[in-house]
């Protein structure tokens, strides 16, 4: 006698909290002076009023790529930047609401383009790389990365 009673999919659970994965886009351009770099001014909390990178929160069923260009586009209103994975970070405490980690995506530009803030950026503005105004998060040591690894090495 065949057996006929179906087997269920295990579901896998786990007792500890996962994580919550978001992306971080850092944009570059040369001036003839310095290095500059794209910021949006956070216009909610957490870190109201400071400055960001543009990114965000990762989509269910949503690859990272996509994520990057997303947010990318409806922080800043650019599109069409090819993005290159750089780093992650994800220590513990690096931001209020949880335990997140970011994937963080950069690019350098041959000229500055126009960025425009929306969705929950208040502004958007090209500012000194070496010299940035104060960032939320922990954005400066992204940045640190960022600088390295894509500006200093070209």
């Amino acid at each position: 006698m065949a057996n006929t009673t179906k087997t269920q999919p295990k579901k896998f659970c786990y007792e500890h909290r996962r994580p919550a994965v978001t992306v971080d886009i850092v944009l570059f351009y040369r001036s003839q002076k310095e290095v500059q770099v794209l910021l949006i001014k956070r216009g909610r909390e957490p870190f109201k009023g400071l400055w960001a990178f543009p990114g965000g929160f990762v989509d269910e069923h949503e690859s990272l790529d996509n994520a990057a260009a997303r947010e990318l586009q409806e922080e800043t209103g650019l599109r069409g930047i090819k993005l290159q994975q750089i780093g992650a970070f994800g220590d513990p405490g690096r931001d209020p609401r949880g335990h997140t980690v970011s994937i963080v995506f950069a690019a350098v530009l041959d000229e500055p383009r126009d960025a425009r803030a929306a969705d929950d950026a208040s502004d958007a503005k090209w500012h000194s790389a070496r010299h940035p105004p104060k960032l939320a998060f922990d954005h400066n040591k992204i940045l640190k990365l960022a600088l390295k690894r894509v500006v200093d090495l070209r």
